[in-house]
């Protein structure tokens, strides 16, 4: 047997590393700073300074933020809005791209020219709003997921992906007997589980973050989502850093920013904890078309 050669590091390769290594830990700082102010509590300092260890170690930002009544009323309606929003952005995505990936639709390129059209121009801000006004789905969940229910770059990369699909799969479904719905349901939906995941994703993390049309739409404080919750929070404190500020949440005596960082870890924790279990089709997806057979 022949012995591989150890590959020798060149002088060239480790400043690469160390330059990578430093823009990680460059990149992953503010994340770690948000974590480790959230734990902290200076109630007598006011002002803002970036450390590395917890100043005081104290979960009273957290507990400021679970005493509050509208902060599981706004979980509830982020958690309503990513699972159903995801869910009919996924099934209408899904069926219009299978739809215009089969070239036997009829008028199916003046389809196609009409959603192309709609990622360079739109009807603009104020007609928009009107029109979901004259619905009357203003102050309702729907007005956050009807405006946004599908995305056209998603739906392109969708019609390309399934018109790629092999054409033998259908031919042999169609001397079986099934139709479209068969085809796309028992066919062309299972071997894309992968792809399917990887835009599930996309979706749920658009929803999960989503805070514009609720801040167009939505007075209702009771139905107010965690990113309206979270600007709240963070655009009072930073107005009203005196009692008033403070007694927003709990009337105690807290850390503003204590409370601000404990409200973004919150926040962005529910995707962090899914992000792994889905990390395995994530990969897979973005791969595919990437390797030709």
């Amino acid at each position: 047997m022949k012995l591989k050669k150890k590959q020798q590091i060149t002088a060239f390769e480790v400043c690469l590393y160390l330059f990578f290594g430093v823009l990680a830990l460059l990149t992953l700082y503010p994340f770690y700073n948000v974590l480790i102010v959230s734990f902290s509590n200076t109630v007598t300092s006011v002002k803002y300074s970036p450390y590395l260890f917890p100043h005081v170690f104290d979960l009273t930002g957290y507990k400021a933020i679970i005493k509050d009544v509208y902060f599981f009323k706004s979980l509830g309606t982020t958690l309503l809005v990513t699972v159903l929003g995801t869910t009919l952005n996924m099934v209408f995505s899904v069926v219009a791209a299978y739809v215009l990936s089969r070239k036997r639709l009829i008028g199916r390129k003046v389809f196609l020219s009409a959603i192309l059209f709609t990622m360079l121009f739109s009807g603009g801000l104020i007609p928009t709003y009107l029109v979901i006004c004259d619905l009357q789905l203003d102050n309702t969940i729907w007005s956050m997921i009807l405006p946004t229910m599908i995305s056209t770059y998603y739906l392109i990369i969708m019609k390309n992906y399934f018109a790629s699909l092999p054409p033998s799969l259908e031919e042999a479904a169609r001397i079986d007997g099934a139709n479209e719905f068969v085809v796309l349901t028992r066919i062309f939906v299972p071997i894309s589980k992968p792809f399917m995941a990887t835009f599930a994703l996309f979706y749920a993390v658009e929803r999960w973050n989503g805070w514009w049309e609720a801040f167009l739409y939505i007075n209702d404080k009771n139905i107010k989502p965690l990113q309206i919750y979270l600007r709240d929070i963070l655009v009072s404190f930073n107005t009203q850093l005196g009692s008033q500020a403070q007694s927003m949440l709990s009337g105690d005596k807290v850390f503003v920013q204590s409370v601000q960082m404990a409200a973004i870890v919150i926040t962005m924790l529910p995707i962090l904890c899914l992000y792994p279990f889905l990390q395995k089709y994530f990969v897979k997806g973005v791969m595919i078309g990437s390797v030709k057979e």
